[in-house]
């Protein structure tokens, strides 16, 4: 049986843009539209193994119901500006999957659609028509069915109706619907109905008299309000039902035979989901064909002397590196006329890992390859410090556009090599049906490494070339290549955890939680399920009645926000918080630490130098740097990391850092003096801000200078403010508009930040990092306003990232340099952790204070905090 799909793609499009977060791909072109669309429409596709399939969108101008009645949508808003550009996005997407489109000007979507499905029936078709629009039940049939997507407890769902199941969820027939319409209206389309009259009236009069008419004349049994509108309104109403009724026999140039569906997801349609950075819908493309360059030289190697002999006598060479439990595997291009490849079954692992140790350590070879710390760890490299001669371009891809989430190889290929490439995920396959590379046929997994290859090599001058464009080749050189070494090298030596102390930790935390359980549920007078917002929620905003309850579509509101706002009117608040917290703590630290303590007794997390768009290291696997330190007994999950025998921790972080950044960049006089004299800087914006001489501030006007001071840097807003401070808005205004009169300058600067990310669609941090900031160019407030609290944060949080990545490399050369034993294990935002040796401790502190403080040379010092302690609780 032939089965159609029809898409109502206007209505399909909204859905999407209002039901995922803005999006935009590398070059601030939005895309969360067409990720939402192309995702449902796929969907759909498969759920009902349709073998044709039509989009319809309504075309610009009047349409036949303007002339019936001039204000026909007149009250309708216009299309958001993030939204009108991917409409059209979406239609060149459709036409690079091959999926037909249909579209006549002076009619809608509707009366395509309509036309369309009553076509398909007569030509033997089943009908399937998705739309958000209930409009669509009218076309219902028992062949025709309508599928009307629906949210419900945050997850999308799909409604379905045929001609009986209209019937049964309203009461009336498909066509019948259309006079409930007339009756009824439909504010969104500005179709006036009859005032006053409402869908249930509507469907109680329709399904006893079934047409409007019939109810008109037998208006005199009706209640005098009913029967004064229905007089009154009569032709309105009719009028109305015109308007709402689907055409079904526009004269449309269309062969629905020509819809059929091939292979949609095309070359064409990849690259367009890479130029939009639609990562996640890579993996659809599981047949699509490899490309191959004509008279392509390729050749296997299974000799070892010949694998050595080429790769020493490179002199430049693009290298893509294979590997899992099962496999090592090496494809290589030097002499730009012939590809190599290689792997662990036509060579011994172990040799192939050596002649890649070799290659990469040989200064004298320049190397192009990506991922390369990933690769370091496969072959276990002794990387030096000072290693200049490899480029990956997958870390300068992040420099080039820090706020994507991908600079994998098939990004690289299809981005800047002008290649198709399927990621790994469409290649090998996902979850139970993953496939290792030993289950790949040898020619094709040769094909697919060359095909690598050629994208490295075809990209590498174009990303070069953009680095260079962006002044980003310093930063590049002298921070981020480094670093990675750094990195590879942390991550190697890991952290050692005591598992006894970890147990009794665990067991600790047990009691406690168990403890406050017990307190909360005296507090609330029965017991309950802590950890069930649902639940929670009727506990506090309907027995306690605690004032601030937002209701959802799922029960109360309970988020920490929410929490911290009624904290001040009972106890059991701040009890629940804690309880949160412990268990978190449990779940995540106490008892999932074990999993990932190996064979050492160490923990080595991975520490991503390509994920915050700020230039942040973040830690995953795990996660070392986002241990709950609120509580004292969060603060004492740390006691369980120790260094090893004979060794003791030394930890040191800047000491307001990012504030000492902003008097820099800013070049306040005011704050520049006052952490040049060493001076409380909290203290003295009290005292500014207050007008009160220094001595005299007290502690709460310290502590709402504080959050001011921390506030601005953030770009935070009066009402964010108020929140933190528990103050008025208004109040909280006159603190910020207090602030920048004493602090013009950093008003200058912070102003300037946003200047610059609307002229040029970026800011940059002191060692010229990017962050682009599309947000700025959305019509929505929210995301403008988002956009001009990054632009004023990301120069400092940024430059600070910078700081610490200097600090980094510098502290790891000196001990390299002085051949110390001390090794940098740990780096935790502004902090950093050492283990060294006991008799070399104070040499050590002092030598990573000096190293952290002389990171930059900036306006005004920059002071670290250093402590040494037996674990890492008592070093902080």
């Amino acid at each position: 049986m032939k089965k159609l799909l029809l898409v109502d793609g206007n209505s399909i499009m909204n859905r999407a843009f209002y039901g995922i977060p803005l999006l935009s791909n590398s070059e601030g072109v939005f895309t969360n539209a067409v990720y939402g669309f192309i995702n449902i429409v796929t969907k759909i596709l498969e759920d009902e193994k349709a073998s044709h399939v039509v989009i319809a969108f309504d075309l610009k101008g009047p349409t036949f119901r303007n002339e019936i009645f001039p204000d026909y949508k007149g009250t309708r808003k216009s299309m958001p500006d993030e939204l009108r550009p991917q409409m059209k996005l979406v239609k060149e997407v459709l036409k690079a999957m091959d999926i037909s489109i249909c579209e006549i000007q002076g009619y809608e979507a509707d009366d395509v659609l309509g036309t369309l499905a009553y076509s398909g029936e007569q030509g033997g078709f089943e009908v399937a028509l998705l739309s958000g629009d209930k409009d669509m039940l009218q076309l219902a049939t028992e062949r025709t069915k309508i599928i009307i997507p629906k949210t419900k407890n945050g997850t999308t769902t799909y409604e379905q109706y045929f001609d009986r199941d209209v019937m049964d969820t309203y009461g009336v027939t498909p066509t019948e619907f259309i006079d409930v319409k007339g009756l009824m209206g439909d504010a969104s389309d500005n179709i006036p109905g009859i005032p006053g009259v409402g869908e249930k009236t509507a469907l109680k009069l329709i399904s006893k008299y079934h047409t409007i008419e019939a109810a008109y004349e037998d208006r005199e049994s009706f209640a005098k309000g009913l029967k004064g509108k229905i007089t009154d309104y009569i032709d309105q109403a009719v009028l109305s039902r015109k308007l709402a009724t689907i055409i079904t026999d526009v004269a449309l140039d269309f062969n629905i035979d020509h819809s059929e569906i091939g292979e949609i997801y095309t070359k064409e349609a990849y690259d367009y989901f890479v130029k939009l950075n639609l990562n996640s819908l890579l993996g659809k493309f599981t047949a699509m064909k490899m490309e191959k360059e004509p008279d392509m030289k390729v050749e296997k190697i299974s000799n070892p002397v010949n694998l050595d002999r080429l790769l020493s006598e490179a002199r430049e060479c693009y290298y893509h590196l294979i590997f899992d439990n099962s496999l090592t595997g090496l494809a290589f291009i030097c002499d730009q006329s012939t590809y190599y490849y290689t792997d662990s079954r036509l060579i011994d692992k172990t040799h192939i890992d050596k002649a890649i140790n070799d290659l990469i350590l040989n200064e004298t070879i320049k190397k192009i390859t990506y991922d390369f710390k990933l690769q370091l760890h496969q072959i276990d490299a002794p990387m030096s410090l000072y290693a200049k001669s490899v480029t990956d371009l997958s870390l300068m891809m992040y420099l080039i556009n820090p706020v994507s989430s991908h600079y994998e190889i098939d990004k690289i290929a299809t981005e800047y090599g002008g290649i198709s490439y399927i990621g790994d995920d469409g290649f090998l396959g996902k979850g139970k049906s993953l496939k290792s590379l030993a289950d790949i046929d040898e020619d094709d997994l040769m094909d697919r490494s060359v095909l690598a290859i050629r994208a490295i090599k075809q990209a590498y001058p174009k990303i070069v070339k953009e680095v260079d464009e962006k002044n980003l080749m310093g930063l590049y050189n002298t921070i981020e290549l480094p670093l990675l070494y750094v990195l590879y090298r942390m991550e190697k030596r890991g952290i050692k955890v005591d598992g006894e102390q970890l147990k009794a930790f665990a067991k600790r935390l047990k009691h406690s939680i168990e403890i406050l359980e017990k307190e909360i549920f005296e507090m609330a007078g029965e017991s309950f399920n802590i950890s069930s917002p649902k639940q929670l929620g009727v506990i506090l905003f309907e027995k306690m009645a605690l004032p601030f309850a937002k209701k959802t579509k799922t029960g109360y509101a309970t988020s920490v926000d929410i929490l911290e706002r009624i904290k001040p009117y009972h106890p059991i608040v701040e009890a629940i918080m804690s309880y949160r917290q412990l268990t978190k703590l449990k779940s995540t630290y106490a008892d999932g630490l074990f999993d990932y303590i190996q064979e050492d007794g160490r923990i080595h997390s991975t520490f991503n130098q390509k994920v915050a768009s700020t230039g942040r290291i973040s830690s995953q696997d795990p996660n070392l740097q986002n241990i709950p330190i609120r509580l004292e007994l969060g603060r004492e999950i740390r006691k369980v990391f120790v260094p090893q025998d004979g060794f003791i921790f030394i930890d040191a972080d800047y000491s307001q850092i990012e504030l000492r950044l902003l008097a820099h960049l800013s070049e306040d006089a005011s704050f520049i003096k006052a952490f040049r004299e060493e001076l409380d800087i909290h203290r003295m914006t009290a005292s500014q801000v207050f007008h009160i001489p220094f001595e005299e501030v007290t502690d709460l006007q310290r502590r709402n200078a504080k959050a001011v001071n921390f506030g601005i840097v953030y770009g935070i807003s009066a009402f964010g403010l108020s929140q933190d401070l528990n103050i008025g808005v208004k109040e909280a205004g006159v603190y910020i508009d207090q602030y920048f009169e004493k602090y013009p300058k950093v008003k200058s600067f912070l102003d300037g930040c946003i200047n610059q990310a609307k002229t040029d669609g970026y800011v940059t941090t002191m060692y010229n990092r990017i962050r682009p900031i599309p947000e700025l160019a959305s019509s929505n407030y929210a995301q403008r306003s988002f956009g001009e609290r990054v632009a004023m944060n990301t120069p400092i949080q940024g430059s600070a990232a910078d700081v610490i990545k200097i600090a980094m490399i510098n502290v790891e050369k000196r001990l390299v340099k002085e051949k110390s034993k001390a090794r940098l294990i740990l780096q935790v935002h502004d902090e950093l952790l050492i283990e060294a040796p006991i008799e070399d401790q104070e040499y050590i502190q002092s030598l990573l204070i000096e190293e952290m403080e002389q990171a930059v040379l900036i306006s005004v010092p920059l002071t670290v905090d250093a402590h040494i302690g037996k674990n890492w609780y008592e070093s902080k």
